[in-house]
C-alpha cells in the first residue's frame, strides 16, 4: 500500500492506495500537466441548401453549400456559436481535442477516486 499524499491534508493524506491506483493516479497528474490550451464546446461541419429554387443545391444530385464549420458554447449561460475559417477550424483543433481529453481525465479521476474512498475502512464500520 502507497500512502495518498499530493494536494491532501488530515487523515485523507494517511489513506493509502493500491499500487495499481497510485499509478493511475499518476498517469493521470502525468496526462493533465501535459495538456496544452483547452476550447470547450463542440464543432460542427455543415453543408446546406439555400432558399433559390433555381441553384445547383436544388439539382439532382444536389451540390450543397459549404461545408459551414460552427463552434457553439455556453457564456455565461447562454449559446454563443461562431463560424470558424477552414484556418481557424485547423489552428484550434488541437485546444478542441485537449478539451474532450480533459473532460475524460476528469472522469477517470472522479472514478478513481471513488474507488480509493470505497477501500476506507471507515465507510464499512457498523454503528
Amino acid at each position: 500500500m502507497i500512502p495518498l499524499n499530493g494536494g491532501m491534508s488530515g487523515k485523507l493524506s494517511e489513506m493509502e492506495l493500491t499500487r495499481r491506483q497510485a499509478a493511475a493516479l499518476d498517469r493521470i497528474r502525468a496526462q493533465l500537466a501535459s495538456l496544452g490550451p483547452c476550447l470547450p464546446g463542440t464543432v460542427v461541419v455543415r453543408t446546406g441548401r439555400c432558399g433559390k429554387s433555381a441553384c445547383s443545391c436544388r439539382d439532382d444530385p444536389p451540390r450543397l453549400h459549404g461545408p459551414f464549420r460552427s463552434w457553439t458554447r455556453k457564456v455565461t449561460g447562454k449559446t454563443v456559436t461562431l463560424l470558424l475559417s477552414p484556418e481557424q477550424h485547423a489552428d484550434y483543433q488541437a485546444f478542441f481535442d485537449n478539451d474532450r481529453k480533459l473532460k475524460a481525465l476528469v472522469r477517470d479521476l472522479e472514478a478513481l477516486s471513488l474507488a480509493i474512498v470505497e477501500r476506507d475502512a471507515r465507510w464499512h464500520r457498523r454503528r
